[in-house]
C-alpha cells in the first residue's frame, strides 16, 4: 500500500552448499551480486500468504531454484510455480539446519516460522513487526494506530486475523520451546539479543 515498512531477505547456507532464501525482496544488481558471492540459490520460501510480492520476480531470476509455499499461497498465486507446501515438517534438504512451525489459528495468514539453531535465530515475517522511531511522521502515526510503532509486537491487523486464540497460543508456546535468542523480523529492526523474552512478552495478552 505504498507504506515504507521495508522487508528483509534471509539467506541460510545449507550443508550441501546451496542457499535457502526466506521471503524474497526486489532483485537489484547489488542483491544479485551479493547472492552470487554466497553461492547457488536452491530453495526459496514464501513464509505466509502475504509475502508474495517478489516471488514472481525471484522465480524469473532464479528459475532453477525450488519454491516452497505457505498453505494457501499456491492457490492464491497460480502464476508462481511451487514444488511443495510448507508444514511443521522441514524438507529433508534443510532439516538439519532449520526447524519450522505453521502457526495455527490464523488461516488468512498461515505463517510458517523458522528456527536456525546454529545462530539461535527465530525467523518471522508478519507475526510481529519492530518499526520505529525513524520514518515520515504520517507513517509513524499510522503504525501507532496499527499498534506496532516503537516496539516489537503483533499489529492490530495480525491480532484481527487470530481467529482461534487458543490455537495461536499453543503455537506460540511451541515456538517458545526453541532455544532462540535473536529474532529476525520481516519488517523493522532485528532483536539481536534477549529476543525470546521480548517475544514472550509481546504475546502475553493471549490467554
Amino acid at each position: 500500500m505504498g507504506m515504507p515498512i521495508g522487508r528483509q531477505l534471509v539467506v541460510v547456507r545449507l550443508a550441501g552448499g546451496g542457499l535457502w532464501v526466506h521471503s524474497p525482496i526486489p532483485v537489484t544488481p547489488a542483491l544479485r551480486g551479493e547472492l552470487a558471492d554466497l553461492g547457488e540459490i536452491r530453495h526459496v520460501v514464501g513464509p505466509n500468504c502475504y509475502h508474495d510480492e517478489c516471488l514472481v520476480e525471484f522465480q524469473r531470476e532464479y528459475p532453477a531454484a525450488e519454491f516452497h509455499a505457505a498453505p494457501g499461497l499456491a492457490k492464491q498465486r497460480p502464476d508462481i510455480r511451487f514444488e511443495t507446501e510448507l508444514s511443521d515438517t522441514p524438507q529433508p534438504v534443510w532439516a538439519g539446519a532449520l526447524e519450522q512451525h505453521l502457526i495455527k489459528g490464523m488461516p488468512k495468514l498461515n505463517e510458517v516460522v523458522f528456527f536456525h539453531a546454529a545462530s539461535r535465530s527465530l525467523l518471522i515475517a508478519d507475526i510481529a513487526f519492530n518499526l520505529g522511531p525513524d520514518g515520515p511522521w504520517w507513517f509513524g502515526l499510522l503504525m501507532r494506530f496499527n499498534g506496532c510503532w516503537g516496539r516489537f509486537g503483533p499489529t492490530q491487523f495480525c491480532k484481527f486475523n487470530m481467529r482461534d486464540k487458543a490455537a495461536v497460543r499453543d503455537s506460540l508456546d511451541r515456538i517458545l520451546r526453541w532455544d532462540f535468542d535473536r529474532v529476525i523480523v520481516g519488517h523493522g529492526k532485528n532483536l539481536e539479543t534477549g529476543g525470546k523474552e521480548i517475544f514472550r512478552a509481546a504475546f502475553a495478552f493471549l490467554p
